[in-house]
C-alpha cells in the first residue's frame, strides 16, 4: 500500500480481528465484535509509529495481533520478510526472537514467583542453548542497559517500584535482540515523573540497537515526543496516518482534529486561542458499526454520503493518508450533499 521510500520492516495489509459472539441455549454464532476492521500500514526499520485513539478503539488488539498473540481473522502481517499470520506453531516459535512486546501493566506481566534474573533469562532458556555463565552475563548486560543495579538480580517483582518493573519488562523484551517491539501503553500505569524516564530509555535503546517500535498510547503529548509518524484509530479502523509534525499542526480527519484539540498546550497564549472540539453522542458498538463511515454518528462535518459508504484510507497530501469523504475527489452520488457543501462544513466544524 505504502511502497515509496525505504523498505519497511513491518507491513500490515487489510488486517481484521473479529471476536465471535455466541448466544442462545445452543451457543450459536450470531455476530462478531469487529475489534480491528481492515487496517493497513507500514513501519520502516528504525522508525517509531505511534498508534493513538480513545479506549476501546482496537489499539491493543492491533499490537497483539501483529505478534500473533491472537490468531487473526484475515489479512497479512509481514515482519522482516515473513508473513507471521500464516506461520505454523514451530515456525512462529522460531520467529519470536525477532518480535517482542512491552506490556501495559508491569505488575501483571511479571511472574511474582520468579526473581528478576529468572524473568529476564526466561527467553534465553527457551530460545538458546547457552551455558549458565553466558546467560548470566547476558542478564547483567541487559540490567545495565535498562539502568537496573546488578545487586537486584535475586529480588522479586513486588520489591520494585512501577518504573523499575517496567524496566524489567523492557530488559526481558530485549533479551533475544529483537528488531521490532510493540510497546502497548508502557507508561500508562506509571507516575508522570517516571514516564519520561521510561520513554527516554526507549529512545536511547532505539538509537543504540536500531529498534523499530509500534508505540500504542492514549497520551497524545508523549506520542508527539517519541513518534515519527502517528496513526489515529477510531472503532477498529485507521482514520488518519500522517507524519507527526503535520498531524499535530493541522489534523485533516474530523476525528483526529477533535482528538488533538484535547492535547494540553503549555503556552497560555496558544491555549487561550485554541478551539476545543466537543463531540456529541456515544461511540457505536464494534459489534454493530455504522453502515458508512464509522465516525458518521458523531462527526460534526457529516453529510449524506458518509452514512452509506465507507471511506478508504488514501493519500491526500505527501505522506498523509486520510479515510474521509471530505478529501475524496470522486463525484458525489445523486441526491447527496455536494462537494461545495462538504468543503463548507470542513471549514466551519462544530466547536465549543
Amino acid at each position: 500500500m505504502f511502497d515509496d521510500g525505504p523498505r519497511p520492516l513491518v507491513q500490515v495489509q487489510d488486517l481484521r480481528m473479529y471476536f465471535p459472539i455466541f448466544s442462545g441455549i445452543f451457543r450459536r454464532h450470531t455476530g462478531d465484535v469487529k475489534a480491528v476492521d481492515g487496517i493497513s500500514f507500514d513501519i520502516v526499520e528504525g522508525e517509531t509509529l505511534g498508534l493513538v485513539g480513545e479506549s476501546g478503539c482496537g489499539k491493543s488488539t492491533v499490537g497483539r495481533a501483529l505478534l500473533r498473540l491472537y490468531n487473526i481473522t484475515s489479512g497479512r502481517v509481514i515482519i522482516d520478510g515473513e508473513d507471521v499470520a500464516s506461520l505454523g506453531p514451530e515456525a512462529l516459535r522460531k520467529k519470536r526472537p525477532t518480535m517482542q512486546m512491552v506490556f501495559q501493566d508491569p505488575q501483571a506481566s511479571l511472574n511474582p514467583r520468579m526473581t528478576l534474573a529468572r524473568i529476564i533469562g526466561e527467553p534465553l532458556n527457551e530460545h538458546t542453548d547457552w551455558s549458565t555463565a553466558r546467560k548470566l552475563d547476558r542478564i547483567y548486560e541487559l540490567m545495565d542497559a535498562v539502568g537496573l543495579n546488578r545487586r537486584f538480580a535475586n529480588r522479586y517483582p513486588h520489591e520494585f517500584s512501577g518504573g523499575q518493573r517496567q524496566r524489567i519488562g523492557i530488559a526481558r523484551a530485549l533479551a533475544l535482540n529483537p528488531k521490532f517491539i510493540v510497546c502497548d501503553e508502557p507508561i500508562a500505569a506509571l507516575d508522570v515523573s517516571i514516564q519520561a524516564q521510561v520513554v527516554n530509555l526507549l529512545e536511547d535503546l532505539q538509537e543504540k540497537l536500531g529498534l523499530t517500535y509500534l508505540f500504542i498510547s492514549h497520551d497524545l503529548s508523549m506520542v508527539r515526543h517519541i513518534a515519527d509518524r502517528v496513526a489515529v484509530m477510531y472503532l477498529g479502523r485507521i482514520a488518519e496516518l500522517s507524519p507527526r509534525d503535520p498531524l499535530y499542526a493541522k489534523p485533516l480527519h474530523p476525528y483526529a482534529e477533535a482528538l488533538l484539540s484535547a492535547v494540553n498546550e503549555p503556552d497560555p497564549v496558544r491555549a487561550a486561542n485554541r478551539r476545543r472540539i466537543i463531540l456529541t453522542g456515544d461511540v457505536p458498538s464494534p459489534a454493530n458499526p455504522p453502515k458508512g463511515c464509522n465516525f458518521c454518528t458523531r462527526c460534526p462535518k457529516v453529510f449524506d454520503r458518509c452514512r452509506t459508504e465507507k471511506p478508504e484510507l488514501r493519500e491526500v497530501e505527501t505522506g498523509r493518508f486520510v479515510a474521509c469523504h471530505l478529501f475524496d475527489d470522486k463525484p458525489q452520488a445523486a441526491g447527496s450533499t455536494g462537494a461545495s457543501e462538504a468543503n463548507e462544513r470542513n471549514q466551519q466544524g462544530v466547536t465549543q
